[in-house]
């Protein structure tokens, strides 16, 4: 997304670090593209550790493509917020594209070397489209607060983080006004994305530790 700011701190790097380690070898073994989905609540890292983990895959001789699913939002974003001041059910899974998302990961993995999708202006709130060449990237990243949900992922990345614990990292980044209505979205959406830990492969602690999902099997 243009205009977005990202903040990345030594923890970010530490969780990414721990995250390459554990998928490196799923990574070497794989045949075609090998997507990644990195999501958690508002303000947990997600843009951080995704951009943290595309440089930590370098390392391994990975390039890596980092899809936001800020850029998949059905209204850009001041629009979007007027959306959900006029109606707060409009919070949720519904506002996003994550279909759309789901397509353009798979039309990657099988062999479209050149996609078109969306990009969000922020300054300027518009949704404009570009077109990436995927050709030369082994490893696509899907950031957001519900790319768990996506189809077509190899390995799913939770950071166990909620509104609470994430109040000084969204300060930092200065992207919505704190007030009541904001945490109101915020439980909303906490509500959803709680659920989505189970579905999660690996899980990054509050303490950015990262562990394997016992309850997931491979």
């Amino acid at each position: 997304m243009k205009g977005d700011i990202l903040v990345i701190e030594d923890n970010h790097r530490k969780a990414a670090k721990q995250v390459a380690a554990m998928i490196i070898e799923d990574i070497d073994k794989s045949l075609s593209k090998f997507i990644i989905s990195v999501g958690g609540e508002s303000g947990s890292g997600k843009s951080e550790i995704a951009e943290s983990l595309k440089d930590e895959l370098l390392k391994y001789g990975y390039h890596s493509f980092v899809f936001g699913q800020d850029d998949y939002f059905k209204l850009p974003p001041k629009t979007n917020e007027r959306q959900r001041e006029k109606d707060i059910s409009w919070v949720g899974m519904q506002e996003v594209r994550l279909e759309l998302l789901d397509r353009n990961l798979s039309e990657a993995v099988n062999g479209n070397g050149k996609i078109v999708k969306p990009l969000v202006d922020f300054n300027a709130d518009r949704i404009e489209e570009e077109t990436v060449d995927l050709t030369d990237y082994k490893v696509l990243i899907a950031e957001g607060t519900y790319t768990s949900r996506l189809g077509n992922v190899n390995c799913r990345v939770f950071i166990d983080r909620n509104f609470v614990d994430t109040k000084e990292a969204r300060k930092k980044r200065s992207r919505e006004k704190q007030d009541e209505f904001l945490e109101q979205i915020l439980t909303i959406e906490h509500n959803i994305i709680s659920k989505h830990k189970s579905l999660s492969d690996i899980i990054i602690t509050k303490t950015f530790n990262v562990y394997r999902n016992p309850y997931i099997r491979k």
